[in-house]
């Protein structure tokens, strides 16, 4: 648009009046610029006519006719006009700006619709095929106990390892044998601080070891017992000696036909006098002394294993390196593979049972692919799970502790089987009992019920 001076006539609504004067300026793209040839005084036709014939002679174009018709042209081509120091005079000035139609993108072609497919009339049976690994090695097997034909006294023997598999391949290898689980008797004279929940199983024989120990075999399906012989703690006012330990053991030869393990209270050297005398009056026993550790005389500990035709448990302390050495040390002492059990340590759950069955597995997986010191049956000690306030607290929204307790050692000693531990201590009687029926379930060794196949197919609608 420009800038234009009038005089009658209508205006149209895209015009602009002008003033004598002013400039008006309309910019667009590419600017066209027009010079002002006309005055802005009055008596502008005379000067126009002069203007014009002055032009005309010097052969310039006055705008006027072929002036418009070059504004038009130009416009035409133009994308940015820009107009200044120009005054134009006409009845009517229309500017028509015309939109602009977009080019509608092509549509895309549809997709041909894939072909229908035919829904099964009935699921397709497949075969699993089991990933088979051969592993070189090949876990130890140990027995606890010997009978008088092996110059014991006992009147049965329990065995554990000799896998040569991860636990519970079965499709592997069937379980040489089932883990086993060993409740806790305390003796000679003395009792720890049991929580209640566990007192009320054996309120009755408290005070009688050779019953209470009767109780957990018969009664509750323990597969033997483990003898603590925390009273020989040197640490204690009243403490027992070694010698009459001895003699308490002897006497549950006596009263007891059944193998079990003899526990120690825990200092290195205590320990090894009690064992020294132990090993006097169970010689050819096979009974399982529970522990050696790497602080204690391991020389003189290993020569009375093997001696005396007794097991022994190495205990380490949650250190794997320590493991390998502890068992490699006794076994370069004299002691056979098939004498010795291997003690990680356990954390209850919530306590470290995560490093606990990490290295177990590690443990045992090692042992299958070929490293002496551990090809070792495992034992786990279930019964720390009890260390764990959640097991025993006085806490109403944790639930009942009758309940609470056994649940939180069975899941500890269930972690612990299926890490690949062979020998389970525990303590309370409810999670003996379910730690022993998970392990007749899991190596379906000697199960006394008719488990029928579970039609999978049929998930939905099914019943157990």
């Amino acid at each position: 648009m420009g800038a234009w001076r009038h005089s009658g006539g209508r205006r149209n609504q895209n015009n602009v009046e002008g003033r004598q004067g002013e400039d008006r300026q309309v910019n667009h793209k590419e600017a066209l610029t027009f010079p002002s040839f006309w005055p802005k005084q009055r008596g502008w036709r005379e000067s126009l006519s002069e203007e014009k014939k002055k032009k005309e002679s010097e052969g310039v174009s006055t705008g006027r006719g072929i002036g418009i018709a070059e504004i038009l042209s130009l416009l035409d081509k133009a994308k940015e006009l820009s107009l200044e120091d120009v005054e134009i005079a006409a009845e009517e000035l229309t500017f028509e700006i015309l939109p602009v139609v977009l080019q509608a993108a092509a549509p895309q072609p549809t997709p041909a619709a894939p072909p229908a497919v035919e829904k099964p009339l009935e699921l397709e049976r497949l075969t699993y095929e089991p990933p088979l690994e051969t592993y070189p090695g090949e876990i130890a097997e140990v027995q606890i106990g010997a009978t008088s034909k092996e110059g014991g006294t006992r009147s049965r023997v329990i065995k554990i390892g000799g896998e040569k598999a991860p636990p519970f391949y079965r499709f592997q290898q069937p379980t040489p044998w089932q883990p086993v689980v060993a409740l806790d008797v305390f003796g000679v004279d003395i009792l720890p601080p049991l929580p209640k929940t566990i007192k009320e199983w054996y309120k009755d024989v408290l005070d009688d070891r050779a019953a209470w120990a009767e109780k957990c075999m018969k009664e509750y399906g323990a597969d033997l017992v483990t003898f603590h012989l925390i009273s020989t703690d040197p640490s204690l006012p009243n403490s027992t000696p070694a010698p009459e330990a001895a003699k308490f053991i002897d006497e549950m030869l006596d009263k007891i036909s059944d193998p079990f393990l003899v526990g120690s209270a825990g200092d290195p050297v205590k320990d090894l006098e009690v064992f020294k005398e132990v090993a006097k009056v169970a010689k050819g026993e096979k009974l399982v002394l529970a522990s050696v550790t790497i602080d204690m005389d391991l020389e003189t500990s290993a020569k009375l294993v093997a001696e005396n035709n007794l097991d022994v448990i190495a205990l380490a302390f949650l250190d794997i390196n320590q493991v390998k050495e502890l068992n490699s040390k006794l076994l370069d002492y004299g002691v056979p593979k098939t004498s010795l059990i291997t003690d990680p340590s356990t954390g209850g759950l919530g306590y470290g049972i995560e490093y606990t069955f990490s290295m177990m597995e590690r443990m045992r997986l090692a042992g299958l692919k070929g490293d002496p010191s551990m090809q070792i049956p495992i034992s786990c000690a279930a019964t720390n799970a009890w260390a764990a306030r959640e097991a025993w607290a006085k806490v109403p929204e944790w639930g009942p502790r009758e309940y609470r307790g056994p649940i939180w050692e069975a899941v500890t000693g269930t972690l612990g089987m299926l890490a690949g531990a062979d020998l389970l201590m525990m303590m309370h009687p409810l999670a003996a009992k379910i730690v022993k029926k998970a392990a007749e379930i899991l190596s379906k060794h000697g199960l006394k019920e008719d488990w029928r196949e579970i039609p999978y197919e049929n998930w939905v609608a099914m019943k157990i």
